[in-house]
């Protein structure tokens, strides 16, 4: 194998979440096995017969595991197993966010999401917050992990140039995700990982109050909306979304994700009309 594709192989293996070694040295497979010697046991020395009750030993700890982001050893205390008590603490945890510091400082420490133990960085938020747009995406990618912002590969290029065609940038949007921690291997966030995480996006919407919510692809879209129906039935139409306290609605349009599009590129049509419904309802509001 040449050296370029060893390296292709490799970044594939860490993209998909294979990235630990089961041998220190791999084992050459090219060499013929050889039967192991097995050596000659001592006879067995007299035991003392065993007690009728044998004494209550403590269970053995697990050791820790090393985390992705650099080698330190995570503490077997700190690994908190998602129970359904735990989403319910996500939300009072997020309520008591009183602004946009406060959320960040506790979506950090918050240890119910086992996808904390396996991201780089915590991936919460990019643009202006006092913005009129708030975009809200699926999850993070292995470009944000590794810088901490939302939408910042490829897809967050394309959608830099979505957002430049109907006269917005960074400085005039703020962009989120539904989930502040990559999946491994870009895999797609189980629900029981979106209910978790849930109540923090939806204390963000609170303390942004956006004018327009753009959800940004089908996981988005039918988390905060609550509704079934895929990407393509929910995109090219306006929504109330309600807040968890329910005294103010916004309005809220679904497009296509940015990865989808690069893609699927025949659907850019159907995701310039979306934008240009964002950009009449900016300049003339209902």
């Amino acid at each position: 194998m040449r050296a370029d594709e060893a390296l292709t192989l490799l970044r594939w293996q860490i993209a998909i979440g294979a990235d630990e070694a089961i041998e220190a040295v791999a084992p050459d497979r090219t060499r013929p096995t050889e039967a192991p010697v097995r050596p000659v046991a001592p006879p067995p020395a007299a035991q003392p017969s065993p007690p009728s009750h044998p004494p209550a030993y403590p269970p053995t700890r697990p050791p820790a595991r090393a985390a992705a982001t650099g080698g330190a050893a995570i503490p077997v205390e700190r690994r908190v197993v998602a129970m359904p008590g735990i989403a319910a603490s996500s939300a009072e945890i997020a309520a008591a966010a009183t602004d946009l510091p406060a959320l960040a400082a506790a979506i950090a420490g918050f240890e119910g999401c086992q996808l904390r133990n396996t991201a780089t960085n915590l991936v919460f938020a990019d643009g202006n917050p006092a913005a009129r747009v708030m975009l809200i995406g699926e999850a993070p990618g292995g470009d944000e992990d590794r810088l901490g912002k939302p939408f910042v590969g490829v897809s967050g290029q394309l959608l830099d140039r979505m957002l430049a065609a109907i006269g917005l940038d960074r400085n005039s949007a703020y962009i989120t995700n539904i989930l502040p921690w990559r999946p491994p291997g870009n895999r797609k966030p189980t629900a029981a990982e979106i209910a978790m995480c849930l109540p923090f996006v939806r204390r963000h919407v609170e303390l942004v109050a956006p004018e327009v919510l753009v959800f940004v692809g089908g996981t988005s879209a039918s988390a905060m909306l609550d509704r079934s129906e895929g990407i393509m039935r929910l995109r090219g139409r306006w929504f109330q979304y309600r807040s968890d306290e329910g005294k103010k609605t916004t309005d809220a349009i679904c497009i296509f994700h940015p990865a989808f599009l690069l893609r699927s590129p025949a659907q850019k049509r159907e995701a310039w009309r979306d934008l240009l419904m964002i950009r009449s309802r900016l300049v003339t509001p209902d």
